[in-house]
């Protein structure tokens, strides 16, 4: 029998997510000694958040559209 997949309503959107979670890795790495391997992880991944919401950011924008066929980029690449 297949296990039932747990599912969320989140309140919050990802971007706010990501900016809380960011939020909350640069508090916890200040409490941590300068140079220690704990605070450059926290700080590692406080930056990895804000760059997932950069990413999510730019892939939402209305600018953003996908190829239209693997020839056009080929043909594009080669200008």
């Amino acid at each position: 029998m297949a296990r039932q997949r747990k599912r969320v309503n989140h309140t919050a959107t990802f971007e706010e997510r990501l900016a809380e979670e960011a939020i909350r890795f640069k508090e916890a790495a200040e409490k941590q000694p300068p140079g220690s391997m704990a605070r450059e992880l926290l700080l590692r991944r406080a930056r990895q958040a804000e760059t997932a919401a950069h990413v999510n950011e730019w892939l939402r924008s209305p600018g953003l559209r996908p190829p239209t066929s693997f020839e056009n980029l080929l043909s594009d690449q080669k200008k």
